[in-house]
């Protein structure tokens, strides 16, 4: 398994789901799991979907610019650091943001996010 692949299918699945059906999302987080959102802390799976469906705004687009993994232990995890810009709709200038995923293995071979930490990037 290829860390470099697996980032990148991840970030497109995450990214497309959330710009598309942000309660999707619930699949990939489990009760353990924390969002820090704009320094807020969010734990379990069915807040951090709260949360992220409870956002004001209803459409928008993730164009991501870079995508980073690291292997994170020996349970097999990863780090994948996203970084890009958000585009609301109905908004003129796009947000810079950046994202980090600490991925952990299921026991069926697929992965869950552990931790998420979200922030804008203000200039």
């Amino acid at each position: 398994m290829d860390p470099d692949q697996v980032a990148k299918a991840f970030v497109e699945h995450y990214y497309s789901t959330f710009d598309t059906n942000r309660s999707g999302l619930a699949n990939l987080y489990q009760d353990g799991s924390m969002l820090t959102f704009e320094g807020q802390k969010i734990q379990g799976s069915q807040n951090i979907v709260a949360k992220l469906t409870g956002l004001p705004f209803q459409q928008c687009h993730h164009n991501i610019s870079t995508v980073d993994c690291q292997p994170s232990g020996p349970a097999g995890g990863m780090l994948v650091f996203v970084s890009g810009v958000l585009q609301l709709a109905g908004e003129q200038h796009p947000l810079k943001f950046s994202q980090l995923f600490h991925l952990m293995p299921t026991p069926q071979g697929s992965f869950y996010v552990l931790n998420d930490i979200f922030r804008l990037n203000y200039a």
